[in-house]
């Protein structure tokens, strides 16, 4: 039974959904980060950058345990494990990865600040209702879904016409797409593909993890926590 260690975020997501696609038995280890429990020194040994998710695999490599780090490197350890949804050919993993690591560099930094000062900053105290990022990171959320809209314009899902672990990836934090003040009139294949992940047992049971924990980290010690270490 794999050691999971969560909490309900876009991040989160992603390795709890590949745990339920995947069909791999695991025991849930909360990391609430408003709270500060990413910075205790237990978890720290596990996952050094002070982040969730990160896993442990008491069956890793030669049947001995190892822990991971990286929603990226979890997602491509947990595929390569099982053999699945990282496609069939080194083709289908050229383009796994360069999606991957597209929403790692691109939707999950540009999204996340997006959702700092459209959302959380403007609850600052004093609040940080900044004109300029709120542009910045909006429209830079828009282009990368125009990028996504294309692609997906070709292929049924994003690294082709296959589901994979690139797709995990991004789900999570393109579901959020009203957060960042973003429309869909103008994107229908990534409508389409919002749709169908969305529709997914996999996904709805790894989005449905602790939901009921999920907060807007408005208070001033969640705040403190997050913004300021």
């Amino acid at each position: 039974m794999i050691d999971l260690y969560f909490w309900p975020t876009p991040n989160g997501w992603k390795v709890s959904i590949a745990l339920e696609e995947m069909e791999l038995p695991y025991k849930t280890h909360l990391i609430n980060i408003g709270q500060g429990d990413q910075f205790d020194p237990e978890f720290l040994k596990i996952a050094p950058n002070n982040r969730m998710p990160a896993i442990v695999d008491p069956n890793g490599p030669g049947g001995t345990p190892v822990s991971v780090f990286e929603s990226g490197a979890i997602l491509m350890y947990l595929a390569r494990k099982t053999g699945r949804f990282y496609g069939e050919t080194e083709r289908d993993r050229i383009a796994v990865e360069e999606w991957l690591m597209w929403q790692m560099g691109g939707i999950g930094p540009m999204a996340g600040q997006a959702h700092h000062f459209l959302k959380y900053a403007p609850q600052l105290d004093p609040p940080q209702d900044l004109p300029y990022p709120k542009d910045r990171y909006r429209a830079e959320v828009g282009r990368l879904y125009g990028v996504l809209d294309r692609r997906l314009a070709e292929n049924e899902y994003v690294a082709g016409n296959f589901y994979s672990i690139a797709d995990m990836s991004i789900w999570g934090w393109a579901s959020l797409w009203e957060g960042q003040q973003q429309v869909l009139e103008n994107k229908p294949h990534f409508t389409r593909w919002l749709e169908t992940v969305s529709s997914r047992r996999g996904v709805h049971a790894g989005r449905a993890l602790h939901a009921e924990l999920r907060g807007d980290h408005r208070d001033r010690q969640s705040q403190g926590v997050l913004f300021k270490r």
